[in-house]
Parts: C-alpha cells; structure tokens; sequence
C-alpha cells in the first residue's frame, strides 16, 4: 500500500509525519471519509467541499485547490489499485510547537489514504443491528459546530467504547437535551407514519453526505421526509429504523435499549432504499 503525503507516495510503513505536527499533539484538523465503486469516489464534489467548509471553520489554509484534491484522491486510488474501496483524507495544521499557538504552526500536511474496508458483515445488513444509548453525549454546537469533522472524535470514541462494552456495535448518542442527535460515526432515521424522519442539523449532527442522499432517493419515492427533534421514545415507538454512513451505506437497526423497533426485521422501506442506494453508488 502506498499512502499519498503533501505531494509525495510512501510505502505504508514509511509513512509518517512529524511528532510536532498539531493533527497529532492535538487533533488539529479536518477529514473526510469516502467510498469509491468501480474505481470512482461517490459524491466526491459533496465531500471535497465539506472539507474545504471544515478547514475554513478552524481556519485551516489547505495548500491545494479543490481540482488537485480531487486529482491526488484518484492518483491514490489507481497507484494502489483500489476500486471498490475506502478513502481517508487527512489535513493537519502542521508542524508547531508544543503549545497550543496555531498561528505559529506552518505546512498543514495532506494524507491520503486508500484500502479496502468492510465496516460491517453481510448478516447485519440481512438481520439488522441493535444498539444502545451511550451516557456520553454529543458536543454542544455551541462549543465546536458539527459540522466541522476535526481529527478530534474523543466524544465519538467514548461512545463507541460504551457500546462495545455493552455488546453492541454501534451506539445512539443524545444531545445536551436528551435528543436524539446520531449514531457514533453514522446518522439516524427513523420510519414512522408513513414518513421518513431524521433529526434536524440543529440538534447537534454532522450533515452526512450518504444521509442527503437518502433523503433524495426517499423523495424520489414519493416518501415524505420530516426533519424533527427526535426522542428515545420516537425510536422505540417506530416501524423502521436505519443508520446511514460513507463507511456503513445504510443499515437496519432493530433493537435499541433491549426494545424491538418494529417488525425487529429490517423493514421494507429500509430495504428498499438501501437496494436504491447500492444502484446509486453504482451510477
């Protein structure tokens, strides 16, 4: 595997940055995580353009234009032979002292990284997952925006730790009221009288890129899309629900807390947009 930094190709195991890089001493900076099929990144414009609205919300300068970004993406993907895969790409603030002065740090670095991921097995997507409800919440927007994916997932992971710690996989995460805000690294819908239910951005969420199109493909259908606050008890009370993700695509969700969502099948709707997914990737 050859890994792409600020310009250059490196061998997996010669691949690094500088210990004084503030991506590393702090978790400063912005990424996207991207799925390529049949050798072309889906909704590649869509994830280029939240990074570039990520760096600009932590004043990152990224030392490319949008086009080079785009073009070292699929340089990396076909020097590594990928095409059905998973992209990470990286920028950091770059080299700094051990302090926390950002405007002191010079030469954010580029990290692009291709390989191939299968985040889940065939039988969760056929049977459907269960997941828990973390104690640990979602950060306050009014502390960092969610809409700016920094290297920072401290308050995903711990999460995430949680639900393994449970059994589960996946965990649900609420807001600073009790919302229901996202999955650890995938957004939620539910089904519920005849409509398509997601929460709001200002209930704390990241607006995924696969959630939109989701969204699209519902409409497509003639399915009504509702953005509302959503409770614990919306979920249990519901006769579908799904995660939706880059990494995950979109996946059944049958039990909650213990609790049957539905059928404790993935459902039709679910099965449906999910098939209507796949044709789109493909697209």
């Amino acid at each position: 595997m050859k890994v792409y930094i600020t310009g250059r190709f490196f061998e997996k195991d010669d691949a690094t940055i500088s210990v004084f890089d503030h991506g590393f001493l702090f978790g400063d900076g912005v990424f996207e995580g991207m799925r390529s099929y049949d050798g072309k990144v889906f909704r590649m414009k869509e994830h280029i353009d939240r990074l570039w609205n990520s760096a600009k919300g932590l004043m990152i300068e990224i030392p490319l234009t949008k086009d080079e970004m785009i073009d070292a993406v699929n340089k990396t993907l076909r020097i590594n032979e990928i095409t059905d895969g998973y992209i990470r790409l990286i920028v950091t603030r770059g080299i700094g002292t051990l302090g926390l002065d950002a405007h002191l740090c010079k030469n954010p670095q580029i990290v692009i990284i291709t390989d191939h991921l299968k985040l889940y097995p065939a039988e969760y997507y056929e049977k459907g997952l269960e997941i828990v409800t973390a104690s640990t919440i979602r950060t306050n927007p009014a502390a960092l925006s969610p809409q700016i994916k920094s290297l920072n997932y401290l308050n995903n992971i711990m999460a995430k730790i949680e639900s393994h710690r449970a059994g589960c996989v996946e965990a649900l995460m609420l807001n600073g009221k009790g919302e229901v805000a996202e999955a650890t690294g995938d957004n939620i819908f539910i089904v519920s009288r005849e409509m398509l239910w997601t929460p709001p951005t200002d209930a704390g969420i990241l607006e995924g890129i696969t959630r939109q199109v989701v969204i699209d493909i519902a409409e497509e259908f003639g399915v009504p899309v509702k953005l509302a606050p959503m409770t614990r008890q919306d979920i249990f009370s519901a006769d579908e629900c799904f995660l939706t993700g880059s990494a995950a695509e979109l996946i059944p969700i049958i039990r909650l807390d213990g609790r049957t969502i539905g059928s404790g099948k993935p459902g039709p709707l679910t099965l449906q947009l999910l098939e209507r997914f796949h044709a789109e990737t493909r697209e």
